[in-house]
């Protein structure tokens, strides 16, 4: 399940999943993405990826995320 929420993009998901690339709807090919883990108010957030938004709005990782079960990942455009 996919939500957007102002110009970041966050995913959580309910059961462990591997993403090895996942869309952003309205996001232009060529724009420079990071990736920071979802983590709780207050709480620092590290980065997990960097890359670039591909044809059709994917975005494909160099390396797949690991996300655990009630786990996440925020989507930033640059």
């Amino acid at each position: 399940m996919n939500l957007y929420r102002d110009t970041h993009f966050t995913f959580r998901f309910a059961e462990d999943r591997i993403v090895p690339r996942f869309h952003l709807e309205g996001i232009e090919v060529g724009r420079r993405i990071t990736v920071f883990e979802l983590v709780e108010t207050g709480a620092t957030s590290r980065v997990l990826a960097k890359a670039v938004v591909g044809s059709g709005g994917w975005v494909e990782l160099a390396e797949p995320l690991v996300v655990r079960a009630g786990g996440g990942f925020v989507a930033v455009p640059a």
